[in-house]
């Protein structure tokens, strides 16, 4: 066991510059880009210039913020604010990452390294361009839409593209904006209860994950959160709009305070990628579905697993889990619900929740038990919907819960139905050939469904009868393709 002095070496030698410049040469683009991707350009981007510093492009890391010190000094790293920033001082931590657990000395000393040879730029011509909103996406094709929502007063639709959502108007199509992130995949978008906000989920694949947070009146970022070294999906919000919820490719449940972006719930009983959350009417649960084919139960204020609401009998579920939603506009009742644990019970407020995954069958469960739990039993599901073609890949409600639409697609075709929910008879079914369907949301004044998908065509159509009502390409070739 090191005594306290040892340990005070120990530390000292850790953080101490290094004698010499290794002699092997610091990639920017391989080695220190990447690191300034994950811990620091979420605060420090052209839509959200924390201290006027931005670190997306090799160009703007050279400039000084609002401090008159320059960021990075090619060959004199101890004139870099940057390294000072991210350097420890004595006993005290480096300034920055602000909010955030330091950097690695490992990780310091390779960017201390990489200024000391003199800060070199190795990006490939052939490298994707510094994308902001003075240099947008330009698009050869639409984008795949796997995102798509209705403002609360229906008056705007939302939709994903790349590195960016844009904001249509609902009656004509028009493009009323583009909010330009980091994010090159955005998979989930979701606005705030009183429509103020706009919550995104994404990132950039195998790099890290991502939860934006915009102020839709004022088209500026408010909040960019970085998590994991993956894409995160199926953003949600809770019904007072303090928190956000969302799932990831590393398996995990989270949730963030929506004005910091700090974490405030963590759940790990997946295991497999978590693809969808939604808050109960009440704020007090959370539900989830992964691709390991269950839909689970989480206390928010503890952060405790509560129960897999779905059966765990083998073979009851064909395949993941991509939708899950808590019904709106039921009855508002409270009931005796059966503790897990010891089987006594405790007063919940009965909630209904609708599911869909790989098997093609929508299914509506109880959020909470009834009945003490018996292993293999599936006593929370309350029906099923005759199955559509292949996978469902999105669901949504009416605004007051007595129906619901569900898409599919399977082989490039897609299909979208619309189902009563308590009877589970069919309403009608969209018209017109469909490419596979990823995104669905009900106007909410209750008169038209918007559909998204492969062809990056948003179509609305009267839910009552399934015809098609308009339709417009979310990024035009000739206006907007891949850089």
């Amino acid at each position: 066991m090191l005594t306290f002095l040892q340990s005070i070496a120990v530390v000292a030698a850790m953080w101490a510059p290094p004698a010499a410049t290794p002699a092997v040469t610091v990639s920017y683009y391989k080695q220190v880009r990447p690191l300034f991707q994950v811990h620091c350009q979420g605060c420090h981007q052209p839509a959200k210039a924390q201290g006027g510093y931005i670190m997306t492009s090799y160009e703007s890391l050279l400039k000084a913020g609002d401090r008159s010190m320059a960021g990075v000094v090619p060959g004199q790293p101890d004139k870099s604010f940057l390294i000072d920033q991210i350097m420890p001082h004595g006993e005290k931590r480096g300034e920055m990452p602000r909010g955030a657990d330091p950097l690695l000395a490992k990780d310091v000393e390779l960017i201390r390294a990489w200024v000391a040879q003199g800060a070199k730029n190795d990006t490939p011509k052939n490298a994707l361009d510094s994308i902001d909103a003075e240099h947008p996406p330009t698009y050869v094709l639409p984008p795949v839409i796997t995102s798509l929502e209705y403002s609360p007063d229906g008056s705007t639709l939302a939709a994903n593209g790349f590195h960016e959502v844009f904001l249509f108007s609902a009656a004509d199509g028009k493009p009323q904006a583009r909010l330009i992130g980091l994010s090159e995949q955005v998979q989930s978008v979701s606005y705030s209860p009183d429509g103020k906000f706009l919550a995104v989920s994404g990132g950039s694949p195998g790099r890290f994950g991502e939860i934006q947070i915009w102020d839709i009146a004022k088209r500026k970022l408010k909040v960019a959160a970085p998590f994991t070294g993956d894409t995160l999906y199926g953003v949600s919000w809770s019904p007072d709009g303090k928190l956000v919820a969302f799932g990831g490719a590393d398996n995990n449940l989270r949730a963030i305070d929506s004005s910091t972006g700090k974490q405030v719930l963590f759940q790990g009983a997946h295991n497999d990628w978590v693809l969808g959350t939604s808050f109960g009417r009440d704020g007090k649960y959370l539900i989830s579905v992964s691709r390991d084919r269950t839909l689970k139960l989480t206390d928010v204020t503890t952060q405790r697993f509560i129960d897999n609401v779905t059966s765990i009998t083998p073979g009851a579920l064909k395949g993941g889990l991509q939708v899950a939603l808590v019904r709106p506009g039921a009855e508002r009742k409270m009931f005796k619900a059966a503790s897990i644990a010891v089987g006594s019970t405790d007063e919940k407020l009965f909630e209904e929740l609708l599911i869909g995954g790989a098997d093609g069958i929508p299914r509506l469960y109880k959020m909470h038990r009834e009945t003490k739990r018996v292993i293999g039993d599936d006593a929370n599901k309350i029906r099923e919907y005759a199955a559509l073609l292949g996978r469902i890949n999105a669901a949504v409600f009416s605004p007051d819960g007595a129906r619901f639409a569900v898409g599919s697609s399977l082989d490039g075709v897609g299909m979208v139905r619309v189902y009563q929910t308590a009877d589970a008879k069919q309403v009608s079914q969209f018209e017109g050939a469909l490419p596979s369907v990823y995104a669905l949301t009900w106007k909410p004044d209750g008169s038209a469904v918007a559909v998204g998908g492969f062809d990056g065509t948003v179509r609305q159509f009267d839910p009552n009868t399934g015809k098609l009502k308009s339709q417009f390409v979310v990024a035009p070739a000739t206006v907007t393709a891949a850089r």
